[in-house]
């Protein structure tokens, strides 16, 4: 959740608030003359959020490249979508924002709205998409994912609509490689995930002086209460 980057800004602990963020993101662009847009990505149940509509109201005011993505899982936590939503065709939230739906487990078709909505974006202001998608486990680790669905309409979701099996099967039919060739790539995939698993449990754990590490930009940052252990201790 708190993970950043150069050009990655990662989310916070507040349901949606990563959507105005974003709409400050973009407005940094137009003000630099950037020919970039900024994605926000938030959920089915981040969507009822009033902040959202306070970002869709300002982005389009100044028509800034903003892409406003609502991951429509089907499934708040602990609820789901049609519970929780008057309306549940989000792609449609933004009123005077345009908005269009995408299937969100198909990769190709994702690829090409995203393509879309950028070039958009860029020229005539924001857009919402609705990416529908399905998460097959619970929302968290407080989530028991028993109590609002049942285990067969996970597995029949797992069957028939999975996006890494149609895309599997679009790759054997228009002969990109064979089957053998994707099995081969499965295995080295679980490899490496297996690889990096047991790495993680054999490192040990960080030095506490690493918890004031990259806190400023190049400044190695001493002396603030409740963060330096030296300072912490000698008061």
């Amino acid at each position: 959740m708190h993970m950043y980057k150069e050009r990655f800004y990662g989310g916070n602990g507040i349901v949606g608030a990563q959507v105005p963020v974003g709409a400050g993101v973009a407005l940094a662009h137009m003000y630099k003359g950037e020919k970039n847009v900024c994605v926000s990505l938030y959920g089915d149940g981040a969507a009822n959020q009033g902040q959202v509509f306070e970002a869709y109201n300002i982005a389009k005011l100044w028509n800034l490249p903003a892409i406003f993505v609502c991951e429509n899982n089907k499934y708040g936590m602990g609820t789901a979508d049609h519970r929780s939503s008057a309306s549940t065709s989000y792609f449609t939230r933004g009123d005077y924002v345009p908005g269009i739906w995408v299937d969100g487990m198909d990769v190709l078709a994702v690829r090409e709205a995203t393509r879309f909505a950028r070039d958009f974006a860029l020229k005539n202001g924001p857009i919402v998409m609705e990416m529908e998608t399905y998460r097959y486990h619970g929302h968290s680790m407080s989530d028991p994912d028993t109590t609002y669905r049942s285990r067969e309409s996970i597995k029949q979701k797992r069957e028939t609509d999975d996006p890494i099996v149609a895309l599997r099967t679009r790759i054997l039919e228009a002969g990109f490689a064979s089957e053998d060739e994707l099995k081969g790539l499965d295995k080295s995939f679980k490899q490496d995930v297996q690889t990096a698993y047991e790495q993680a449990l054999a490192s040990p754990e960080p030095a506490l002086e690493h918890l004031q590490n990259h806190i400023l930009a190049g400044e190695k940052v001493t002396g603030i209460r409740g963060c330096d252990l030296l300072t912490t201790y000698s008061q």
